[in-house]
């Protein structure tokens, strides 16, 4: 079993980042057979499209479907992400469910919640390219309740959120960030709309415009943990990255299975 302890993001005791948890080969094989997919398997939203793998949630119950064979048989992702213990309190001990979303350079998502119908842990690979997740708080003194459903295309409603986030990870290609506990459920997360991403040099300060959807530069806290000689000079120099086009699967554990689990054994060859 991996250990999470050297993949821990510092300060974060509810964050781990793995680089290069899927080697380039995988990589290359995953992204084919993602754009090889039929056009009716993608679901279109307003600002970017996705698929969705495990079965469909109905009053937060799975209806559940078999996972593709390219996160069970090559390369065996579900397996993996077990093998690291994240999912170890999990219902199924690994996960069951998994939406991947396609983001074109200049797309983003809301801050959102994950939900209830999710065990709190969730992991999500990066494929392709590299993007800025943000992880904010609600803004203190607010009433009212959030939907939870920002994943499934739903924006968050009736809290008013902090726009200043609390913590920022630079997501390279091929790597897992797994989050759980707190962060997970007292906190949104969300990816700024842009076509590129700027960082602060080494002891610069932090811009006020970060998570405003504007273009400020941010200060990422796994800078140390960065394995792509790109990246590291970014964040180091306070350059600028630009976008590609990033297909992330973001894998979580649903509790409530329909039918007592049937199908989470089996998959669905393509």
């Amino acid at each position: 079993m991996t250990s999470l302890v050297q993949y821990k993001v510092s300060g974060a005791n509810c964050a781990h980042y793995i680089p290069d948890f899927v080697t380039p080969d995988e990589e290359t094989y995953l992204l084919r057979k993602i754009e090889e997919s039929p056009q009716p398997r993608w679901k279109k939203l307003a600002n970017r499209r996705l698929q969705i793998w495990g079965g469909d949630l109905a009053q937060r119950v799975l209806i559940p479907q078999p996972l593709p064979t390219i996160v069970t048989t090559y390369p065996d992702l579900v397996s993996r992400l077990a093998a690291t213990g994240a999912f170890a309190g999990t219902p199924h001990g690994a996960p069951n469910h998994i939406i991947m979303n396609e983001y074109l350079p200049g797309q983003g998502i809301m801050p959102h919640e994950d939900g209830p119908a999710y065990h709190p842990v969730v992991a999500t690979l990066s494929l392709g390219a590299h993007t800025v997740m943000n992880y904010y708080r609600y803004a203190p003194d607010t009433d009212g309740v959030g939907d939870g459903g920002g994943e499934s295309g739903e924006l968050q409603r009736g809290r008013a959120i902090d726009p200043a986030p609390v913590m920022s990870l630079l997501l390279e290609p091929r790597s897992i960030v797994i989050t759980s506990g707190k962060l997970y459920t007292a906190h949104l997360h969300g990816i700024d709309a842009r076509e590129a991403d700027a960082f602060l040099p080494a002891g610069g300060e932090r811009s006020a415009e970060v998570g405003t959807g504007e273009a400020g530069p941010v200060r990422v806290a796994n800078a140390h943990m960065l394995t792509g000689a790109a990246a590291r000079a970014a964040v180091r120099d306070g350059g600028v990255l630009r976008r590609g086009t990033r297909y992330s699967l973001t894998c979580r554990d649903v509790g409530r299975v329909s039918g007592a689990g049937r199908g989470l054994g089996r998959v669905l060859r393509r």
